[in-house]
């Protein structure tokens, strides 16, 4: 059942890549982009219409209201838009990206720094 689960999400996540090309494609029709950019905003916004902290109910909407949402634009979208996204999407989920481990380590330095700067300071103003 978990597999399946990963599963039904990987799918959902390459739907709303593949919306996600699309819209920006100048030959989609204005209300299937409009619809797209909502769809795409929605699931990528870290504000919900019933906050996930809400046990059960609040993962009820991603659950519902995102595949439906999706549902709707794919109608929306002429289909040989979507084929050559949905190639497109399949090809640059096949890249692997690449790592960049000097950034990974600069921000992990920048955020030492600060914490060890702002431990000084809570030192400093405790010790008054």
């Amino acid at each position: 059942m978990i597999t399946e689960l990963k599963q039904k999400a990987r799918e959902l996540k390459q739907q709303l890549f593949v919306l996600y090309l699309a819209y920006h494609d100048p030959r989609t029709p204005l209300m299937a982009k409009t619809a797209a950019i909502l769809v795409v905003a929605y699931a990528f916004s870290p504000i919900d219409l019933i906050p996930d902290f809400i046990p059960v109910v609040g993962y009820l909407d991603d659950l519902i209201l995102l595949p439906l949402g999706i549902m709707l634009v794919l109608r929306l979208m002429p289909p040989h838009i979507l084929e050559e996204h949905r190639e497109k999407a399949l090809q640059l989920a096949k890249q692997r990206k690449p790592k960049n481990w000097f950034t990974g380590a600069l921000f992990i330095a920048i955020w030492l720094l600060a914490a060890y700067w702002f431990g000084v300071k809570m030192v400093h103003i405790l010790g008054r």
